[in-house]
């Protein structure tokens, strides 16, 4: 983190916002189901599942919710390898580093910490971050705003002084219910 004294804080959700991660999400949950003999389908993923925490949509896909975690852990795997899939919102990186002069960036996502850093570092983008809140830091996951106060709170910032970029449904009713300004990200 840098040492000057920011006034503001400028949040980002990772998948849907920053990154289209729709394919890289797909193949990779594919590959992870196969084992377990579900061929997962490309529409069905993208309109039932994509944006979704896992442990929303896997018990719909899974026979056995017992194999969550392991099909969950499988998919973390294989991630690395199809990031090539992924799309940049080239014009909200650009947004960034000009915002870096006045404001915190941090981002707030429901993605693991592996896929989080695997992705920003393999474009490049990590060290446009002075902050990184993913599923593994958070008890609630959106629709709950615990990681955008959490962010807030390590960053000492209030909701007054923070803006959240957000492209989904529960995440922009979690990015409102902080309190902070909100700008919704609809199509990149």
């Amino acid at each position: 983190m840098e040492s000057k004294r920011k006034d503001y804080l400028a949040i980002f959700d990772l998948d849907g916002t920053l990154f289209d991660t729709g394919e890289v999400n797909y193949v990779s949950y594919r590959e992870a189901l196969r084992p377990y003999g579900i061929e997962l389908e490309h529409d069905y993923f993208i309109r039932k599942c994509n944006g979704k925490h896992y442990t929303e949509f896997l018990p719909m896909i899974l026979e056995n919710v017992e194999h969550m975690e392991m099909v969950h852990a499988a998919k973390k795997e294989v991630y690395g390898k199809n990031l090539e899939k992924a799309r940049v919102n080239r014009h909200l990186f650009q947004m960034i580093k000009l915002l870096r002069k006045e404001y915190y960036t941090a981002i707030v996502t429901t993605a693991s910490l592996r896929n989080s850093l695997d992705i920003l570092r393999y474009f490049g983008y990590l060290e446009l971050f002075d902050l990184l809140i993913t599923q593994e830091d958070i008890k609630k996951a959106k629709p709950d705003p615990e990681g955008f106060l959490l962010a807030m709170q390590k960053l000492n910032k209030d909701a007054g002084h923070t803006l959240i970029f957000e492209d989904s449904e529960v995440g922009i009713y979690a990015a409102r219910a902080s309190g902070a300004s909100v700008i919704v990200v609809n199509k990149f």
